[in-house]
């Protein structure tokens, strides 16, 4: 695929196969979020990468556990919301059954965090696409950054002290029938473009 084909026929992917992502195309897909580019070339967004079956399921409940007690009102985001619902519902699982997470994580203080992690994401999320992987990003952890239970686990593998989660990547093969991502382009509703001559 050429540049614009491969962000193009970029879409998430919310359904994966059991099977282990292929370490080779693992670690491009990492190389390609730390290739990303920071704030001040700061390189500071730390990639955790969870392919730890019973860690994945304790982050899952815990998040379920979080998410239940929150209380949606009108104008609660509504990713946030479906989260929430799904929570008080029960069963919730926010990686979609995933084999791989990776977080990325930054520096509390650091007033460039959220907008390096994106890069970082977009990046790992392209290469996805280029190697015929699913992934499909995550914000539930970064909602829960500063729940204590959260950052208990993360801390525990491998996150630092001053730093919070900004955004999450779910990776893995998909379950489709081919096996590939879905790659029809969806057609564009927003992000309008405004010329000034």
């Amino acid at each position: 695929m050429d540049a614009y084909e491969l962000i193009t026929t970029r879409r998430s992917t919310r359904a994966f196969r059991e099977e282990p992502v292929p370490e080779e195309a693992l670690l491009k897909v990492l190389e390609a979020g730390r290739h990303a580019p920071s704030g001040g070339n700061n390189q500071t967004t730390h990639l955790l990468v969870i392919r730890n079956q019973e860690i994945l399921k304790e982050l899952a409940e815990i998040a379920e556990q979080e998410f239940a007690k929150m209380e949606i009102f009108p104008d609660t985001y509504k990713s946030l919301a479906g989260s929430i619902r799904a929570s008080k519902k029960g069963g919730y699982v926010f990686h979609y059954q995933a084999p791989v997470l990776v977080l990325t994580a930054n520096r509390r203080d650091y007033s460039n965090n959220i907008a390096d992690c994106a890069c970082v994401l977009e990046n790992m999320m392209l290469m996805a696409n280029a190697l015929d992987l699913g992934s499909v990003w995550i914000n539930q952890l970064k909602w829960l950054n500063e729940s204590e239970r959260v950052n208990e686990v993360l801390f525990r593998i491998g996150m630092k002290e001053e730093e919070r989660v900004y955004g999450g990547l779910a990776i893995g093969l998909p379950d489709t029938e081919d096996g590939l991502p879905m790659r029809t382009p969806l057609p564009r509703t927003g992000n309008p473009v405004t010329f000034t001559d």
